[in-house]
């Protein structure tokens, strides 16, 4: 349901690949007058017209942008995945942060709109998962570690703030894996290593998003008013055995609790820090969505399916 109401956008995030490239798309959008990007640290590149403000979201520092700006639309990317630390402050900055823009749009008289990166993590991963996830399941095992149990907090407290403001109108965006070129994460450090270890007897099912679809998704739930938690996906699945086979990776199954070794390989030679709970769970039980929900909202479809998110993956190196 399209709507004029983005007129002033905050990204959150911003220095960080996704939040750039949100960022760049939506100061394009003639129907904006302001993107304000903000991050702790400088942004890589340079932002065109989003004004950058450097903020800490744990402080009360990012009520006052919102009220001096004025500001009608969040964009909330500000999750890590990928711990750049102790996990103590990852959580922290996932969850605190949150908890402190969260109090802040609910506070701001000019709120409107809030979208927010969420992940299809929340559903974990177990050998009693449903065979595709709708958005109204619920985790047979629900996540109790890393970036899953912090996306799931998050959906909580925002689900806090629609009871006390449901004038705003919230979209939270459970996104699948991202794939494609430039993307940077535990799964592609997995896929990096020298050799590559599967758990023994399983062949998990997966999906992916392609960076752009997701950029597109964020830029339509910005600039439109679709309310609601939506899957995001790229159409098809794929095993895990076809991905390192089209990677042209060497595989080794091995037992479950010898996985964490190999982990500690691939730190050493391949830049990854380990295998989380979280990851090892997906790599042998893996997920999946059903993205109809979107489609039909958004009247419109991924345009890179989960086997061409990971053929550009490939082709980018």
């Amino acid at each position: 349901m399209p709507s004029s109401a983005a007129r002033v956008v905050l990204v959150t995030g911003v220095s960080r690949f996704l939040g750039t490239r949100v960022a760049n798309t939506l100061q394009a959008d003639p129907g904006i007058e302001r993107v304000i990007g903000v991050d702790t640290v400088p942004p890589p590149v340079p932002l065109g017209r989003t004004e950058f403000v450097r903020v800490d979201l744990r402080t009360p520092g990012i009520a006052k942008i919102l009220a001096a700006a004025r500001v009608d639309t969040v964009v909330h990317l500000n999750l890590v995945g990928a711990p750049s630390g102790s996990r103590a402050k990852v959580k922290e900055l996932n969850v605190i942060g949150t908890m402190q823009l969260l109090a802040a749009c609910q506070r701001s008289e000019s709120m409107r709109r809030l979208v927010v990166r969420s992940s299809a993590a929340v559903y974990g991963s177990s050998p009693r998962d449903p065979a595709v996830f709708v958005e109204r399941d619920e985790p047979a095992r629900p996540p109790r570690h890393g970036f899953a149990k912090d996306a799931a907090e998050i959906e909580g407290y925002v689900r806090g703030l629609q009871r006390r403001r449901a004038d705003l109108a919230v979209t939270v965006l459970r996104f699948a894996n991202f794939l494609g070129g430039g993307v940077d994460s535990p799964f592609t450090h997995y896929l990096r290593m020298p050799v590559v270890p599967t758990v023994f007897g399983f062949d998990p099912r997966l999906q992916f998003v392609h960076t752009d679809d997701g950029v597109e998704v964020l830029r339509r739930t910005t600039v439109e008013e679709h309310p609601g938690t939506f899957n995001v996906a790229g159409d098809g699945v794929l095993l895990l055995s076809q991905v390192l086979r089209r990677a042209h990776r060497p595989s080794v199954p091995l037992p479950r609790p010898s996985i964490s070794v190999l982990g500690d390989v691939g730190r050493r030679f391949g830049g990854m820090s380990g295998f989380s709970p979280e990851l090892l769970r997906w790599l042998t039980h893996g997920r999946v969505v059903d993205t109809s929900r979107l489609v039909e909202e958004l009247a419109w479809r991924p345009k890179f399916t989960t086997e061409a998110a990971l053929a550009d993956f490939l082709t980018a190196g």
